[in-house]
């Protein structure tokens, strides 16, 4: 009994911590990461700038680090136009949301 408790407390913790696991989800979710399109911390980005019948335009990623749980969950689960389908599960896009939170947390500390 008393050899098979430390690889028992042993299972039950993780390798890496949750934030880990959401900056990782966040860079690379299913090939391109978030980043790419709505910045660092979810501040939202400008992706390209072009011409179009002699019309400047750009296609933003908009931000996605002051939405509820409810709008973001239902984002990435609705087809948009210029947005990815991941099919991330819930504990991905719990993930996401907390990475977010703790990003837009550790941005409002930096201000001070």
């Amino acid at each position: 009994m008393f050899v098979l408790l430390p690889f028992s407390l042993l299972a039950k913790s993780s390798f890496i911590t949750p934030m880990e696991y959401a900056t990782s989800l966040y860079k690379n979710p299913r090939g391109i990461g978030c980043h790419k399109c709505h910045g660092e911390s979810g501040e939202g980005r400008v992706v390209a700038k072009y011409e179009h019948k002699n019309e400047k335009k750009s296609f933003a990623g908009p931000p996605i680090n002051s939405v509820s749980f409810n709008d973001f969950f239902i984002s990435l689960n609705v087809r948009k136009n210029g947005m990815p389908r991941y099919f991330l599960t819930q504990k991905e896009i719990k993930a996401l949301y907390f990475y977010l939170q703790e990003k837009k947390r550790e941005d409002g500390a930096d201000v001070k």
